[in-house]
């Protein structure tokens, strides 16, 4: 799970590039930088989720129904904070709009979500801790 929160890692690097290097309107009118903010935040959210079910499932901490849930189960088990689990499921929300209602999103919302990057950095120092040092990949 380490190679993945670095993976993360590498994403959130990406994702930042876009905020220094392009602008919203630059990104739209070019499909292939479109396409790659689409897949690095793709990517990325749904790093935070496998590791998230990860813990959930590897500490016993309940059976979530949904990806959400198991976000709700990490904070109620004092992993994340509150305020960041929120952040967390309404990246999640963004998630399934892409994966399911991708013809609909507005390149410039998620131009925008790009603000959100540092709570990737937020969730990574949340959860690395309860990883140990060389921990396979499942």
């Amino acid at each position: 799970m380490l190679a993945r929160l670095q993976r993360l890692q590498q994403n959130m690097a990406q994702l930042r590039r876009f905020q220094t290097k392009y602008s919203a309107a630059g990104v739209m009118e070019d499909t292939h930088l479109e396409w790659a903010l689409r897949y690095g935040l793709f990517e990325a959210v749904q790093i935070v989720i496998d590791v998230s079910c990860h813990l959930v499932t590897r500490d016993e901490l309940g059976t979530p129904q949904t990806y959400g849930e198991c976000i709700q189960l990490l904070q109620e088990h004092g992993y994340l904070p509150e305020t960041l689990a929120s952040t967390i499921k309404a990246m999640i929300g963004l998630r399934n709009i892409l994966v399911h209602q991708y013809v609909q999103v507005d390149v410039g919302q998620l131009f925008e979500l790009l603000n959100a990057v540092g709570d990737l950095a937020s969730f990574i120092d949340s959860v690395a801790p309860h990883f140990a040092e060389g921990e396979g990949n499942p």
